[in-house]
């Protein structure tokens, strides 16, 4: 339990620093920081505001978990920016270009991102496999290259004929391949609806990717072999643990949640894949899963709070209120929760010395008496 509330101390203390600074820029500019924290506040209370943050939260929280696979053997996959646009377009193309019965239709989504977001990481797990290429540098790289051929089939396969060209963007998903919102959520726990926007039904994928995660993770003999990897890969391979097939399957499995991310979007309001289809939720989610210190639960929280931060924004433009400050807080969030860490886990390593130290020479005196 001690534990577990040190380790809290990282996170926050990490929030609380970032309203410090977040506070200074604003008396900076003239503005005053209860004010404006207080509006944030009253305009992220409401239903409509509260969907809005569910819905943005959604797409952070799976590219965190995506990230966090990795993170577990000790895999930087920076790649998930490449991999759930690449999945996006893919899966909104063929979306779009068929008619099923609903639940399959859905289902045939599903398995493109999955299978798009798994190619496009297993490149790179093979070649730090066979080749012995860093999956950083293969990873950033790939991004780039799958933002070209993006551009590449969008503008000369994937684009809907029927379109605006102004507006380049796969045929729209048909009734079948759509979900219903979540809006009757608010009605059966008492809340008013949320007016002009909806909670979007991916929402519920969102929750099957964290279970899915925490029994993959802690639950399987896999998820201990990635762990112990991750902790000591030496120890793991003389333990008969193949790294070159934990690397690949390492990579594949989090390119395979990267590829759902875009589906938030491709689920919710755009119905397609367009050109100016959300970006950075692949980078964002690195420091979401930073936040929550790679678990499920820490993971859903820091994505909440990204999530609020960014719905509680807008209401900084009508209070004559940079915005920015919003943008201010999560850097010096992700900033400070990585050194609050450190310091915090280096505080641990010594009080379970101390405690070692303490039960060893009561064993001494014991045995002595």
């Amino acid at each position: 339990m001690r534990r577990v509330l040190l380790a809290s101390l990282a996170p926050i203390s990490a929030i609380v620093f970032s309203l410090i600074v977040a506070s200074i820029a604003l008396m900076l500019v003239g503005r005053s920081p209860i004010t404006a924290f207080g509006a944030m506040w009253d305009f992220a209370r409401t239903s409509t505001s509260v969907a809005s943050m569910i819905n943005r939260a959604v797409p952070l929280y799976i590219s965190a978990v995506a990230v966090a696979v990795g993170f577990q053997m000790g895999l930087f996959n920076i790649g998930v920016e490449g991999q759930y646009l690449l999945a996006a377009l893919f899966a909104g193309w063929v979306g779009g270009n068929i008619v099923l019965w609903a639940p399959l239709h859905i289902a045939v989504i599903l398995a493109v991102a999955i299978i798009v977001g798994m190619v496009w990481s297993g490149i790179a797990g093979a070649l730090k496999v066979t080749r012995g290429v860093h999956e950083v540098i293969s990873t950033i790289m790939l991004n780039f290259i799958g933002f070209s051929v993006i551009a590449f089939l969008l503008l000369n396969y994937f684009k809907d004929p029927n379109g605006s060209s102004l507006n380049l963007a796969t045929p729209p998903l048909p009734p079948s391949g759509q979900l219903p919102n979540l809006n009757w959520l608010f009605g059966a726990l008492g809340f008013s609806e949320p007016r002009g926007i909806d909670l979007h039904g991916f929402a519920v994928f969102a929750i099957v990717v964290g279970v899915f995660y925490y029994l993959l993770v802690w639950r399987t003999r896999f998820g201990y072999e990635l762990r112990a990897s991750g902790i000591n890969p030496g120890a793991a391979r003389m333990a008969g643990v193949n790294p070159n097939r934990m690397i690949m399957n390492t990579m594949l499995i989090s390119g395979g949640v990267a590829g759902l991310v875009g589906l938030a979007a491709v689920f919710g309001n755009l119905q397609s894949y367009t050109q100016d289809f959300p970006r950075n939720l692949g980078f964002n989610g690195i420091a979401v899963a930073l936040l929550g210190r790679n678990h499920p639960v820490g993971m859903a929280l820091g994505a909440l709070l990204f999530g609020f931060m960014d719905r509680s924004a807008l209401i900084l433009d009508l209070k004559d209120t940079p915005k920015e400050v919003v943008t201010i807080m999560q850097g010096v969030v992700v900033l400070a929760v990585v050194i609050a860490y450190e310091v915090v886990n280096r505080f641990i390593e010594r009080l379970e010395i101390r405690s070692a130290a303490e039960a060893t020479r009561e064993a001494v005196e014991g045995a002595a008496a």
